[in-house]
């Protein structure tokens, strides 16, 4: 094919040099005449492994060029990545008037193209970015519809500096935004031979997906930096610590707790963070990342709290009390702590749970609802019909689609903190996420 790709920093450089050695025709487009230059002469601007040879072979075989002229660079092409740089602005969001900048240029010399090109958005840019900025300048400039005279779609990078190569042979994922269904077909044939598995989704979630990732990856390395300065102070060796819980591959390292849905509770979790924040307190260690944990999961209750006074609404049915499904265990269950907080606020509350009976609980388990709950007898019921008069069903459990299909249709408005997202579409049903 020929394409062309708009900004040569370390994803546009890498992304020429990986196509024009699959055999692809690619034209460089860069403002800074050094850059240009460098290519042109088949050589790198950036110090990137594997980059410089990619660059010497390309442009030695005819393969590889670049230039300043974005009318030129659209004319010899019919795809056109946009890789330009969107730096932070002072209060973290970031700068496009460069996007901005180059998908006008590229909409004017479109006015004199035969039509069928694809714009790839592959700059790191937030939900609505493509949507709100790129495609009304595309437009505006070329005087033609996205999805009729051209299409766009966005294309995010998981590229790393140091193993550019590497990762573009080797993505992870591809995934890819469309702004019009099939208009990607083009882009994945350039993947031709790649191993990666393939996602098409609406642009926004395109967009955050790269951001999601990053934050990820940051979580992560903070995450170890925080064990480890709590294994120096014990005395602990972190690294034997952290290669024990990398080895699980069944809840650590694994999609097991990474769905969203509502807040964690029981017997373990809470009662432990405290614990390690007391003992690394008392060494006088700062763990801000764990520390703030358990912050964000009292805010996802609130938050809970907060849609449902949102409906107005004050009879309100709950089904699934215990921190589990399954279980009776009601410590620190975070429906616990939302059935107490919209009592506090006036709310008429059922409660239904087929494993909670008062009158089984022992131990800490009874302890913690005589302390915290001790009027919930009068409020469970014995099944879910005693919700009929309900103005508010929340789930805290998964329930059946089709139980949850007969509460909407019955006029019940129905939360679901369960994450699940049943019927997206359907009127009087909300997800908390």
């Amino acid at each position: 094919m020929n394409i062309s790709v708009f900004g040569l920093g370390y994803v546009g450089l890498v992304t020429a040099a990986c196509l024009a050695r699959r055999g692809h025709h690619v034209v460089g487009v860069d403002a800074i005449a050094e850059k240009v230059e460098s290519v042109n002469a088949g050589k790198s601007p950036i110090v990137e492994a594997g980059v410089g040879d990619l660059i010497a072979e390309s442009v030695a075989a005819g393969r590889l060029r670049a230039t300043a002229d974005p009318g030129d660079a659209v004319r010899s092409s019919e795809i056109a990545f946009l890789c330009v740089g969107t730096p932070g602005r002072s209060d973290g969001t970031p700068e496009t008037k460069y996007l901005e900048k180059v998908s006008g240029e590229i909409g004017s010399a479109l006015r004199d193209h035969a039509g069928g090109f694809l714009v790839v958005v592959r700059s790191t840019v937030l939900p609505g970015t493509v949507r709100n900025l790129v495609i009304p300048k595309l437009e505006a400039c070329s005087s033609g519809r996205s999805g009729e005279n051209f299409d766009v779609v966005f294309h995010p990078e998981f590229l790393r500096e140091g193993s550019s190569v590497w990762d573009f042979d080797q993505p992870p994922m591809i995934v890819v935004g469309e702004y019009r269904e099939g208009a990607a077909s083009r882009l994945m044939s350039l993947y031709d031979n790649i191993e990666a598995p393939r996602f098409f989704v609406a642009l926004e979630e395109a967009e955050l997906i790269k951001y999601a990732n990053n934050a990820f990856h940051a979580a992560k390395i903070t995450f170890a930096n925080e064990i480890g300065q709590l294994c120096y102070g014990a005395g602990v060796d972190s690294r034997k610590v952290m290669d024990i819980l990398c080895s699980d591959s069944k809840f650590n390292i694994s999609p097991v707790y990474l769905r969203p849905g509502f807040a964690f509770g029981g017997s373990c979790l809470p009662k432990d963070l405290r614990a390690i924040l007391a003992f690394a307190g008392n060494g006088s260690s700062d763990l801000p990342m764990l520390g703030s944990i358990l912050e964000s999961n009292r805010m996802q209750i609130d938050r809970a709290v907060a849609r449902i006074f949102s409906r107005g609404r004050r009879r309100i049915g709950i089904y699934g009390l215990a921190f589990k499904p399954g279980t009776d265990d009601l410590r620190e269950s975070p429906m616990v702590q939302l059935a107490e907080t919209l009592i506090g606020k006036g709310c008429e509350i059922r409660i239904f749970d087929a494993s909670v009976k008062v009158n089984r609980l022992m131990g800490k388990n009874k302890a913690y609802i005589d302390c915290h709950f001790p009027h919930l007898a009068e409020l469970l019921c014995e099944s879910m019909d005693e919700f009929a008069d309900r103005d508010t069903v929340v789930l805290g459990h998964a329930l059946p689609a089709e139980e949850t299909a007969a509460l909407i249709d019955a006029g019940t408005t129905v939360l679901d903190l369960t994450g699940r997202n049943q019927f997206p579409d359907r009127e009087g049903y909300e997800s908390i996420v």
